[in-house]
């Protein structure tokens, strides 16, 4: 996890000074940390699959099916982002 940023008085002065287009910058710099944070956490679907494959009573069909959902979902939530 990124350093976590603390609204100092130092920090609250520099904002307060910061042009429109200073403000736009600064501001997404943070969203761009929060998202790099968000997604720190990823999923080898590989090994997931071959993890899945060992269960007992999960075919090469129901498999297939199982993998068609979890990445149906994986692409929605990186849509909704």
């Amino acid at each position: 996890m990124a350093e976590k940023t603390v609204l100092t008085r130092e920090l609250y002065r520099q904002i307060k000074s910061k042009t429109r287009e200073e403000m736009d910058t600064f501001i997404q710099n943070i969203y761009q940390s929060g998202f790099r944070d968000a997604g720190a956490t990823s999923v080898d679907f590989d090994k997931l699959k071959e993890d899945i494959s060992h269960i007992k009573g999960i075919g090469e069909s129901r498999l297939e099916e199982i993998m068609k959902v979890i990445e149906k979902n994986m692409k929605e939530a990186e849509n909704s982002k």
